[in-house]
């Protein structure tokens, strides 16, 4: 037998040896805090795909599976809900409020949602139980007091990202952004921005990580301190001990920055592919679309039923002068002056609807969730962003050329239709887009793939120490060398400055000199 072929077999049984030794199922504990279904979905996507793969999991959230399924453990939390329903109401008004208020009631909402959760009875039994966890996988939602839950059980810590990279979320594993190319994700820039952006995005940088060490992390401590009484390590030492982050982005859907070695893309885990037939009367509505359809929904959170009648007045005005269909996620039975060509309801399966070959462009309001799915099935965007990273989003899609962003708080009719008509009528945005989907499928291995790898990756390894960076624990003066540069600054005014001061002393002494002599003479 020749030599390479023996070393071929050998390889093959070692690597058999090594899965067997690591297929021991773990048990994890997922912390899914987002009262929103879309953030849900990513973290249901990958708690499905571990328990397919040999683990059991207990999935904390307001969602609970309607059907048991074996190896998936449900603790119900409704008082999130209820903590977080004044939240959802404003989502609406938040368009009107100025970028560095929409920061702080980011904030706010996350001191509620943090209490919530704690408060829970369900929740508060978990705390109290004797259980043990291999790991514990929670999502990063403003709510780092929560990441208590790692020591409280003595398993290592998982991020989960629903959205894009904020700084207390990159924070948790050091992981660089530049921001000369960074953009905030909350500012509608894109990776090539002017010196005014790239001014703006420092100073919203600045205020953001004030904000972050002086108000938002000390409020996040006292409920650490509150609820984990008996944790050894400080607040501030297990935020940043996290073993690994995922992130709910790549970089075809996205600009490209540089990441940590534990902070991992997993953009699109919750999209498998599968696809199910429509219900017959939106197939039936579609199908008889004969110029094509547009697919119209703002997403899990915002209601279009809570719109101002004159917006609605508006949309429905822009839909009316259309040769298109159009299916809008509206969550009333009944609309009054619904043209005919507008098809209604409060559910819609997105997924499906996207994979129609008559559904020409998506109008959305820029989520993550949405525009990721949108590119997987090839469809061009139009952009209404409302608030958090959908500005940011939709500004991609304009730079990469598969999507037009309006303005949402100004929203005119005849704006609207224009752009729709525009968006179906040129063939470039198209064909952008389906560009960017056939890189976004050309991965080596899917999404949720790659989480379930790094997750059982760092549980095995006892949390990965390894793959941390120093970054992890320093401050955020040391990490960009404030101290250093200030150092630099003081030896250079000194440098400067020493010279004038031996001048201005020379010339002190020979003042005294000269009125000694004086003195001496008139004597």
């Amino acid at each position: 037998m020749p030599h390479f072929v023996r070393m071929r077999i050998l390889t093959l049984l070692l690597g058999l040896v090594i899965s067997l030794g690591y297929s021991n199922g773990y048990h994890f504990l997922m912390v899914l805090n987002s009262p929103g279904r879309s953030h849900f979905n990513v973290g249901q996507a990958l708690a499905k795909g571990l328990v397919n793969a040999g683990h059991e999991i207990t999935v904390v959230s307001v969602f609970p599976q309607k059907k048991a399924i074996p190896g998936y453990h449900d603790i119900n939390v409704p008082n999130i809900i209820a903590a977080m329903k004044g939240d959802i109401a404003a989502l609406w008004d938040s368009i009107n409020k100025p970028l560095t208020q929409k920061l702080i009631d980011h904030y706010q909402m996350g001191f509620r949602l943090t209490r919530g959760l704690f408060v829970d009875p369900n929740f508060q039994d978990l705390m109290k139980s004797n259980r043990t966890y291999d790991a514990i996988i929670c999502e990063t939602f403003y709510n780092d007091a929560q990441y208590g839950l790692a020591e409280h059980f003595n398993a290592p810590l998982i991020g989960l990202s629903t959205g894009g990279g904020l700084t207390f979320i990159t924070d948790m594993v050091g992981s660089p952004a530049p921001a000369s190319f960074v953009p905030h994700i909350m500012l509608p820039f894109n990776d090539h921005m002017s010196l005014y952006e790239r001014f703006v995005n420092v100073a919203f940088l600045a205020f953001e990580r004030l904000l972050l060490d002086y108000y938002y992390l000390p409020g996040q401590e006292k409920l650490y301190k509150e609820f984990f009484p008996n944790n050894k390590h400080s607040f501030y030492e297990m935020r940043r001990n996290a073993s690994l982050v995922l992130i709910n982005q790549h970089v075809s859907l996205s600009f490209p920055r540089p990441y940590s070695p534990n902070m991992i893309e997993v953009g699109g885990m919750h999209i498998d592919g599968k696809l199910s037939p429509l219900p017959e009367k939106i197939e039936r509505f579609l199908n008889d679309s004969e110029h094509g359809a547009i697919y119209f929904s703002m997403g899990s959170n915002l209601k279009s039923k809570d719109l101002p009648p004159s917006k609605v007045e508006e949309i429905l005005t822009a839909f009316r002068g259309l040769k298109q269909h159009v299916l809008w996620k509206f969550e009333l039975d009944n609309l009054p002056n619904k043209p005919e060509n507008l098809f209604i309801s409060d559910w819609f399966p997105q997924t499906d609807i996207l994979a129609h070959p008559k559904v020409l462009a998506f109008v959305t309001h820029g989520g993550m969730l949405s525009t990721t799915e949108s590119i997987y099935h090839g469809k061009p965007v139009i952009g209404l962003p409302i608030f958090s990273d959908q500005f940011f989003n939709m500004a991609h899609a304009e730079q990469a050329g598969y999507g037009i962003m309006l303005d949402f708080k100004n929203l005119k009719a005849n704006d609207f239709r224009a752009a729709i008509e525009r968006i179906v009528s040129d063939a470039n945005y198209t064909d952008v887009v389906r560009g960017m989907s056939f890189r976004y499928r050309d991965q080596q291995q899917t999404p949720l793939e790659n989480a379930i790898y790094w997750v059982e990756h760092v549980t095995r390894h006892q949390g990965a120490a390894y793959l941390k960076s120093a970054a992890q624990g320093l401050n955020w003066w040391q990490y960009h060398n404030v101290d250093v540069f200030l150092i630099i600054l003081g030896i250079f005014i000194t440098l400067i400055m020493l010279p004038f001061a031996i001048l201005r002393l020379m010339k002190m002494c020979f003042v005294v000199k000269v009125k000694k002599e004086k003195k001496i003479k008139q004597n």
